[in-house]
């Protein structure tokens, strides 16, 4: 049986560092961390997902910004190398649904992945869009 993919975004990476009681749905978050950490699942991130991160961390939490950021690397997380379907499905999906480049990324890579998302910031839910957690069983 395949190894389900996730490609988890930005916010979810957070909730894995970041105080539980400000962050909604950590517990979800920290069970995906789990999964990955027992390898039943495997993450894929693009590689903009450790500066995506460090803004926010180092803005809100500068304190704590290198030892929360250590401890994300230290997950040795894969990161997709850049490919040009990729970038183009990104700008793609930037137009079409007037997101952020950033958040785009995530969405293609699922996408190329077969991944399936859910998110309100697209006005129908379908596969392969959305924030969160894209995931396909790879």
């Amino acid at each position: 049986m395949p190894i389900p993919l996730v490609v988890p975004d930005a916010s979810v990476l957070l909730k894995w560092v970041l105080p539980s009681d400000d962050e909604p749905d950590a517990d979800k978050a920290l069970l995906l961390r789990a999964a990955i950490v027992d390898e039943a699942v495997r993450a894929l991130l693009p590689a903009l997902w450790l500066y995506e991160v460090g803004n926010t961390i180092a803005r809100r939490f500068p304190t704590h910004a290198s030892d929360w950021l250590s401890a994300l690397m230290k997950f040795g997380l894969e990161e997709a190398p850049p490919s040009h379907p990729w970038l183009a499905k990104a700008v793609e999906l930037t137009r079409r649904f007037d997101v952020s480049f950033y958040h785009a990324v995530y969405h293609a890579l699922a996408l190329l992945h077969n991944g399936v998302v859910r998110d309100g910031r697209y006005p129908v839910c379908q596969p392969g869009f959305g924030a969160g957690i894209c995931h396909s069983t790879q």
